[in-house]
C-alpha cells in the first residue's frame, strides 16, 4: 500500500513538473485556467439563479394577501392596479386597514396615513423625474428588504385619502399576509428552468467548447508523453494521475478566482450590466454550501474532461510511442442530427413544452455541427491531396494529407467561429420579436405622445366625475368613450362632452350623436385602438361612467404626471393610447437584456476559445513545418501548407455554419410567429468568419517561417 501511494505520488509530481514545461504546455496551462474559471462562473450563475428564484417565492409569500370572502372578519380592503415609469410596469397596492390591530404587510415599518404612500428605493429613484414622489399621494418612507422580491422590484403601498365604502367595487378582502399569491413583479414570474435552459445555451455551450479546447491544447506533447508511459507498462489510472498533476494547478486556481464574485455578491447588492437587475446578497449567502459543492464539482468535471480527451495508444500489442492522428467518432454527427431533429419537432409541441427540448435541440445541433463541418473537409483534405500529388504542389499535398488526417484541428479551430456565429444570429432574431400591435403603439405615441390618455376608472357618478375634471390640469378634457357592436360584429364607439373637450380635437359639437369629421391627428388614432366609426356628442350636463364605460383625458402634450395625480386621487389609472403594448414591447426588450448579457458573455469565452486553439496550432505548426524548408528549398510552402489545412477547412466551416444558422433563424420565426432575419447582420457574421480565417492561416504560416529560421536538427 506504501508502494502504491509513493507511486502515485511520484506520478502526481511528474505531471505538475510537466505542466510548466515546453512553451506548448504553458500555453496550456493558461487554457485550463481559463477554462476553470468559465465553468465556475457558470455553476456559480446556475446556483445563484436558483438561490435568487427561491428567495424571490419566499418573500412573495411572505407578503401575499390571505383573502377572505367573510368581509366583516376582514383586517383590510385591497386593491392592486399598474402604473408605468419610462415603460416599465410596477404595481400599486391600495391598502385600507380595517382594524386597529390590521397586520402591517412585509417592509413596512408602520401604516401610512390616509392619502400618503410608501415606495420601493428603485421606483422612488427611477421616477423621480416624473413626479413620482406626490402620484399616489404623500410619499413617506421606502419599503424594506423583507418587502420585495429583489432590490430592484419598482412597488408602491398606498393609502387612499377617502377609505372605499365596505362594498365597493373592485375590492378584495384579507386577514393578513403570507399566502403565496403573485403580487407586482411575481405575477410574471416564470419557472427557473427558462432563464437557465438560456443561460446554459448561450453560455454553458461556449464553456464546454473551451473546456475541450483547453484540455487539447499541446495534445502532441503529451499523446507522445502517453505512449512514452505506456511502453514503460504504465496503465490508464497511471496515465490517468499524470494527467490530473499535469491539470490541478490551473483547475484549482481558475476556479478560486470566480469565488471573488461570488463573496462579493454575497456582502453587497450587486446589478447586472445591461438588464438592470439587483442581486439579493441574503439569497447569495444562504447558497454559500451548494456553490461550494458546485466548484469542487466543477474541478472534478474538468480533470475528467483531461482525462478522458487524452489520447491513450490504440495498438496494445506494440509499446512504441507515437501520437495517434485525430479522427471525428461517428456519434457526433449523430448527436447534431438529434439536435436538427428535436429542434424541428419542438415546433409540434404546446408552447410551454416546446423551449426544453427547442433549447437541447440548439446545443446538440451547435455543438456538434463542427464535427459535421470536419467531416466534411476530411473528404475535401482527401482530394485536395490527390490533385496535389498529381499536380506536383507540395503545399497542396501536405496540406491536404493533414486536413484528412487531422480533422478533429478543424473541430478546435472552428468551434468557435460557428457557435459564435449561432449566437450572434439568435440574439438579433430575438431582439427582433416586438410585435404588430406593439409596433403600432411606438407609431401612436410616436404620433402623438401622451396627447390622449386611457382612463380606466370603477363605475362613478356624475357628481364624482365632474369633481375629477374639475382636478385636470389646464387644457386637459374628460370624455366618455362608449363602444357597441351589431349582430355581425360591426363596432361604433361614442365619444361625449363638452363642447371644449370636443373642439379642442377639432371636432364639432352636436346635440345628438353625429359621425366625426374633421379633427386632429389625435381622432385618428383614437379610431385606430377603438372602432373605425367614432360618433360625437356634445353634453353640458356632468356625465356617469358605468362598469360599460371608459374615459378618455385629451390634453396638451406633456401634462401625463399631473394627469396621473388627478387620476389616482380618484383610484383611477390613465395611460397613453396603446401603452399596455408598449410597455409589453419594452418588457420584452428588458428580458432580451438577459439574453444580451448571456449572449456576449458566451461570445467572449468563444473569442477566448478560438484564440486559444488558434495559439495552440501555431505551436504545433511551426514545429512540424520548419523542417520542410530544408526539402523544398522554398518558403513559400509554408503558406500554401497553411492555406490548405487552416484557411480553407474553416471556410467550409464558415459555409456550412452560415447555411445551418439562415435555416435555424427562419425556423425558429416560424415557430414563433413573430420577429425578422436581419440578412446584414448575417452576412456581416459570415464575412467575419472569412477575415478570421484568413488571418488564422496567415499567422500559422508567419509562426512556421520564424520557426524555420531558427531551425536545428535534433536527435528526436
Amino acid at each position: 500500500m506504501t508502494r502504491d501511494r509513493r507511486l502515485w505520488t511520484r506520478l502526481l509530481r511528474i505531471g505538475l513538473a510537466a505542466g510548466r514545461g515546453t512553451p506548448g504546455d504553458r500555453l496550456r496551462w493558461w487554457a485550463l485556467f481559463a477554462a476553470a474559471a468559465t465553468v465556475a462562473l457558470v455553476v456559480l450563475g446556475t446556483v445563484a439563479a436558483v438561490a435568487t428564484h427561491q428567495g424571490r417565492e419566499q418573500r412573495n409569500e411572505a407578503r401575499g394577501p390571505i383573502l377572505t370572502d367573510a368581509r366583516q372578519d376582514a383586517a383590510l380592503m385591497y386593491r392592486e392596479v399598474l402604473d408605468t415609469v419610462d415603460e416599465v410596469q410596477h404595481s400599486v397596492l391600495y391598502l385600507v386597514p380595517l382594524t386597529d390591530d390590521a397586520p402591517l404587510p412585509p417592509g413596512l415599518r408602520a401604516w401610512p396615513e390616509p392619502g400618503q404612500a410608501v415606495l420601493s428605493p428603485e421606483l422612488a429613484a427611477r421616477g423621480r423625474h416624473l413626479g413620482i414622489h406626490d402620484r399616489y399621494g404623500e410619499s413617506t418612507g421606502t419599503i424594506g428588504k423583507d418587502g420585495l422580491a429583489a432590490p430592484s422590484e419598482r412597488l408602491a403601498y398606498v393609502r387612499p385619502a377617502h377609505a372605499p365604502a365596505r362594498d365597493a367595487e373592485g375590492w378584495w378582502y384579507a386577514e393578513g399576509f403570507g399566502k403565496a399569491l403573485p403580487i407586482g413583479e411575481m405575477v410574471d414570474q416564470r419557472p427557473v428552468t427558462d432563464p437557465l435552459l438560456t443561460f446554459w445555451a448561450l453560455t454553458g455551450v461556449p464553456a464546454l467548447a473551451l473546456s475541450v479546447i483547453a484540455a487539447r491544447v499541446g495534445s502532441l506533447t503529451r499523446d507522445r508523453r502517453s505512449g512514452l508511459l505506456h511502453a514503460l507498462g504504465a496503465g490508464r489510472r497511471h496515465r490517468a494521475l499524470v494527467q490530473v498533476g499535469e491539470a490541478a494547478a490551473p483547475l484549482v486556481l481558475g476556479t478560486l478566482l470566480m469565488a471573488l464574485p461570488q463573496l462579493a455578491a454575497s456582502r453587497w447588492d450587486l446589478r447586472l450590466p445591461p438588464t438592470g437587475y439587483v442581486l439579493d446578497s441574503r439569497d447569495i449567502r444562504a447558497a454559500w454550501p451548494t456553490a461550494s459543492a458546485g466548484l469542487l464539482l466543477s474541478v472534478l468535471f474538468l480533470l475528467a474532461v483531461v482525462v478522458l480527451t487524452h489520447r491513450a495508444p490504440r495498438d496494445r500489442r506494440s509499446t512504441r510511442p507515437g501520437a495517434a492522428s485525430s479522427s471525428v467518432p461517428h456519434w457526433r454527427p449523430a448527436c447534431c442530427g438529434l439536435g436538427v431533429a428535436l429542434v424541428v419537432t419542438s415546433q409540434y409541441l404546446p408552447e410551454r413544452n416546446a423551449l426544453a427540448p427547442f433549447a437541447l435541440g440548439t446545443v446538440l445541433m451547435w455543438g456538434f455541427l463542427p464535427s459535421v463541418a470536419a467531416l466534411v473537409t476530411r473528404r475535401v483534405g482527401a482530394g485536395l491531396a490527390a490533385r496535389g500529388a498529381r499536380t506536383g504542389r507540395a503545399g497542396q499535398l501536405i496540406g491536404g494529407r493533414w486536413t484528412a488526417a487531422h480533422p478533429g484541428v478543424v473541430v478546435r479551430l472552428a468551434l468557435a467561429m460557428v457557435i459564435g456565429l449561432g449566437i450572434v444570429a439568435q440574439l438579433q432574431v430575438w431582439n427582433s420579436r416586438l410585435g404588430e400591435q406593439a409596433e403600432l403603439a411606438r407609431l401612436t405615441q410616436a404620433r402623438i405622445g401622451d396627447g390622449v390618455l386611457a382612463v380606466q376608472v370603477t363605475p362613478m357618478a356624475p357628481r364624482a366625475v365632474d369633481a375629477f375634471a374639475r382636478t385636470l390640469p389646464d387644457g386637459a378634457f374628460l370624455l366618455k368613450r362608449s363602444t357597441t357592436y351589431d349582430d355581425q360584429g360591426r363596432g361604433s364607439t361614442s365619444l361625449q362632452g363638452s363642447c371644449r373637450a370636443l373642439r379642442s380635437l377639432d371636432l364639432e359639437c352636436p346635440a345628438q350623436l353625429s359621425p366625426a369629421t374633421g379633427g386632429d391627428r389625435r381622432i385618428e388614432e383614437i379610431r385606430r385602438w377603438s372602432t373605425p366609426d367614432i360618433r360625437v356628442r356634445a353634453v353640458a350636463a356632468p356625465f356617469g361612467l358605468t362598469a360599460q364605460d371608459s374615459a378618455l383625458v385629451v390634453a396638451e402634450r406633456g401634462r401625463l404626471s399631473e394627469v396621473k395625480r388627478a387620476a389616482f386621487a380618484v383610484l383611477a389609472t390613465a395611460e397613453p393610447l396603446g401603452d399596455t403594448w408598449a410597455s409589453g414591447a419594452a418588457g420584452k426588450a428588458r428580458a432580451n437584456n438577459w439574453v444580451l448579457l448571456y449572449g456576449v458573455t458566451g461570445l467572449a469565452v468563444l473569442a477566448l476559445t478560438g484564440g486559444l486553439g488558434a495559439a495552440a496550432e501555431f505551436v504545433r505548426i511551426r514545429g512540424v513545418l520548419a523542417p520542410l524548408t530544408v526539402l523544398t528549398g522554398s518558403r513559400s510552402v509554408f503558406r500554401s501548407v497553411a492555406f490548405w489545412h487552416l484557411t480553407l477547412p474553416l471556410l467550409v466551416a464558415t459555409v456550412v455554419a452560415t447555411a445551418v444558422t439562415a435555416w435555424h433563424s427562419l425556423f425558429f420565426i416560424a415557430a414563433a410567429g413573430e420577429g425578422s432575419v436581419s440578412w446584414t447582420v448575417l452576412v456581416a457574421g459570415a464575412l467575419g468568419c472569412v477575415l478570421v480565417a484568413l488571418l488564422v492561416g496567415a499567422l500559422g504560416a508567419r509562426s512556421a517561417i520564424r520557426a524555420a529560421r531558427s531551425w536545428r536538427p535534433t536527435a528526436d
